[in-house]
């Protein structure tokens, strides 16, 4: 016998794949596409596509599928952080509501666990007041060692709509950086950068305004507006540029790894956007560290 699904107004707009494995069975994409191939499954009696973005109250018919059998699920550990560190993060929330929070996330801390960290952000705030009756979705991302605002979602609503606002380039993210010698003018940095997917190389081209706010012989204090969302992309930038970010373990000239800075120096300050013909703009202060290196080298 078929079985009949409504979708939910929770799930407007998601991809068809996501919606099957997380309200029918949990299977691979390939047999996914199979069963679509097989018909043994309908969107409001239509052949549909993995991609097909669902919409609320869209009827979805699945016929025959009870040989199939569910990817196996594989215990995850979950971080679980002392009373301690979670009340810690009352000092770190910017803006809370019914439907997102905004942290100033500390440096030297992942949004969620990897394969070479277990602390991580998502799995202390779950815990917090903030989520008692919600659960936090992860929006955006920002790198471990960056500091800065972060953006979570508490219900799936929003966070598909602030998942679209980033997409269409409709959230507008400021950050400071620190970097070694001295950046002469303001410009508009446009690079081709690299990166490597299961094996394949990919360019993808990454654009920044950068604005100077101080600058010597020896540093540069900036602001930076990625207009694109590449992995790592003020760092590589400003690599290629000559002038790499303090701190930056990775992305650095070897003659300027030898100044001994722990964190680095770079933050995600400012954060603005439109939901529902509000504005919302929100800043974040930088850490101790940086505060100490800015007012002794400028």
């Amino acid at each position: 016998m078929p079985k009949t699904f409504t979708v939910s107004h929770d799930f407007n707009d998601s991809r068809f794949d996501k919606w099957f494995k997380l309200n029918v069975l949990d299977i691979p994409q390939s047999l996914i596409q199979k069963i679509i191939r097989q018909n043994k499954v309908k969107v409001n009696k239509k052949k549909t596509k993995t991609s097909y973005r669902v919409q609320e109250g869209d009827t979805i018919i699945v016929y025959d599928i009870s040989k199939i059998k569910p990817k196996k699920n594989i215990s995850i550990i979950k971080y679980k952080p002392n009373k301690q560190e979670v009340e810690e993060y009352d000092d770190y929330i910017i803006e809370n509501n019914e439907n997102f929070i905004v942290i100033n996330k500390p440096a030297g801390i992942p949004v969620q666990s990897g394969t070479k960290s277990f602390r991580n952000i998502i799995d202390v705030i779950k815990d917090t007041k903030y989520f008692e009756n919600s659960k936090p979705f992860i929006v955006h991302r920002i790198d471990k060692d960056t500091s800065g605002i972060l953006i979570v979602a508490k219900n799936r609503e929003f966070a598909q709509l602030f998942t679209s606002l980033f997409r269409i380039r409709k959230i507008h993210k400021s950050y400071l950086a620190l970097t070694y010698g001295q950046i002469k003018i303001s410009k508009t940095l446009i690079d081709d950068l690299t990166i490597f997917d299961k094996g394949k190389k990919i360019t993808q081209k990454a654009i920044s305004h950068l604005k100077i706010i101080k600058s010597n012989k020896l540093y540069s204090y900036v602001e930076l507006k990625p207009v694109t969302g590449r992995k790592h992309q003020l760092r590589k930038q400003l690599l290629n540029l000559g002038n790499p970010i303090i701190g930056d373990k990775k992305y650095f000239i070897s003659n300027n790894k030898n100044l001994k800075i722990k964190n680095l120096m770079l933050h995600s300050y400012k954060v603005k956007f439109m939901i529902k013909n509000i504005r919302y703009n929100f800043k974040a202060n930088y850490s101790e560290n940086f505060g100490k290196f800015l007012s002794k080298n400028f």
